[in-house]
């Protein structure tokens, strides 16, 4: 089941929406996909600076 999603709108630069067009065109996988998946990837990037639950076990 897909979740619910929210609207909301970014700039990206000419140079950026050319490149997803051209990687939409070439995948088939929507633009909007990959401005989640590069949203993720600065999430888990900075994930030390988000509240969370702790951890039972030490990370190494």
């Amino acid at each position: 089941m897909a979740r619910k999603k929210i609207s909301t709108t970014v700039y990206i630069t000419p140079e950026q929406n050319e490149l997803l067009k051209l990687l939409n065109r070439k995948t088939k996988v929507p633009v909007a996909e990959y401005i989640r998946e590069g949203i993720d990837l600065v999430l888990l990037k900075h994930k030390d600076l988000l509240p969370g639950q702790l951890s039972l076990v030490e990370d190494r």
